[in-house]
Order: structure tokens, then C-alpha cells, then sequence
């Protein structure tokens, strides 16, 4: 069953959409906290977002940003408002469709199928899952889920995203600057430890599978993958 989760801050607006959508046999999920979208986002997983722009705080292009940097999921944007620019910055911030309010609730079902089938159905295009493989250790991208012989571990988004910076340059070093820009593309400014307490963290999550003293630290440099580990002898 696929997951529908609705982003808009009109009560009456998201429950139509939600007592219609599920009609249909789509489980859906309404968000109330729009300060942390990305939280309920993470948490749910969806297979499509329905996306107001007027939202408190950050708007639906911002959310979009967002989404894209971790998710290729559909993103249908449902705004009152009406003007060329707008749907242009709905394509242009990672939208893949716009429906302008009011809206029939017929068009809104025949894009969330649309979207449905071009990004998981008859029109999708197939893709071999991406893994990162070294020594045994095998990393999923996409699931974000780091294997090592019978144990399993779930990561974060910057967790995933470092081991697979150390990984695919593995047994090269993996820069520090390098790693803060595909982090953090997005601000100016982060505090160096903030990369820092991100490493302790995947290395914690190395231990929890059973590879101690993995992520090696390059004095002025950045971070080594240090393969002291086999396959079979963990």
C-alpha cells in the first residue's frame, strides 16, 4: 500500500485530501508540526508528498529542498497560488507537479497515480540498487542500512553519507573540507565539530555490527576507512 503524506496547514483542506485519498486504498499520513517536516518525513518514508508553499516558518519550496537531498520520492505542489513564477519555482526547487487551488479532487487522484507510476510503477525507470561493498562491509544507500556478515544497523543521512565518502575513496583519505561541503552544502558555516561528532557516530555504529577502530583519523587531513577486518573474521 502506497504512503501519501500531506503537507498543508488548512485543517479542512489536509482532512478532505486525507478522507478522499484513502478511499482510494492509499494509507495517508497528515502532518501538523511544520517545524520539523523533515522529522515526519524521515519517520514515514512516503511514496509520494503532496506540498503547500504558504506554510508557517519555511515555505513548500524550502520543505522541497529538503526532501530532494534525501528522498527522489514524488512531490506534487498544491497552492492557491495562481502565477507563472510560482509553478516555475515549484519545478525549479524539486517539484515534479503543481495543482492550483480550488482543486477537484478527480485531478488531484489522476496526478498522485501519474506520479505513482512514473517513479515506482509501469513507467518507472529501473535502477540497480546502489552498495557500496569493501571487505565484506556492505553499505545501501538507499536504505541507509550498513551490513557486516549477519548483523544489521540503520543510519542516519550524514551517517550514510560519510561512510559512503569513506568508502568509495577507500584507501584514500576522505578530506574533512570535502565531507563538511556534501554534509552541509547548504550553509555557509558549520562548526568543524559538528563533522566530528558525526564520525564518533558512525563509528559507534561500525561497533554495533562488530568492526572496532574502522574510521582512522589523518592529523590536517580528514578520515581513512581502515580495513582491519575480513570477511568471516569479525
Amino acid at each position: 500500500m502506497e504512503k501519501i503524506m500531506i503537507v498543508e496547514d488548512d485543517r479542512k483542506i489536509a482532512d478532505y485530501l486525507c478522507q478522499y485519498i484513502t478511499k482510494y486504498g492509499y494509507k495517508v499520513e497528515v502532518i501538523n508540526d511544520f517545524d520539523n517536516v523533515m522529522d515526519a518525513f524521515r519517520k514515514s518514508l512516503p511514496d509520494l508528498v503532496l506540498l503547500d508553499i504558504n506554510l508557517p516558518r519555511y515555505d513548500g519550496y524550502y520543505w522541497c529542498r529538503q526532501i530532494r537531498k534525501e528522498s527522489i520520492c514524488p512531490v506534487i505542489f498544491i497552492s492557491a497560488r495562481t502565477g507563472e513564477m510560482d509553478q516555475v519555482m515549484a519545478l525549479e526547487n524539486g517539484g515534479d507537479d503543481f495543482i492550483t487551488k480550488p482543486f477537484h479532487p478527480d485531478i488531484v487522484m489522476a496526478k498522485i497515480r501519474s506520479q505513482l507510476r512514473r517513479a515506482y510503477g509501469e513507467y518507472a525507470i529501473k535502477r540497480e540498487e546502489r552498495v557500496c561493498v569493501q571487505d565484506g562491509l556492505q553499505l545501501f544507500v538507499e536504505r541507509q542500512e550498513l551490513r557486516f556478515q549477519d548483523r544489521v544497523t540503520t543510519l542516519t543521512k550524514k551517517e550514510t553519507d560519510i561512510l559512503e565518502s569513506l568508502m568509495e575513496r577507500y584507501p584514500r583519505i576522505a578530506g574533512r573540507e570535502d565531507l563538511l561541503v556534501k554534509l552541509w552544502d547548504d550553509q555557509a558555516y558549520v562548526d568543524e565539530n559538528t563533522l566530528n561528532v558525526n564520525i564518533a557516530r558512525v563509528r559507534k555504529k561500525l561497533q554495533e555490527i562488530g568492526i572496532a577502530d574502522a574510521v582512522e583519523t589523518v592529523r590536517g587531513s580528514g578520515y581513512r576507512l581502515k580495513v582491519t577486518w575480513k570477511e568471516g573474521k569479525a
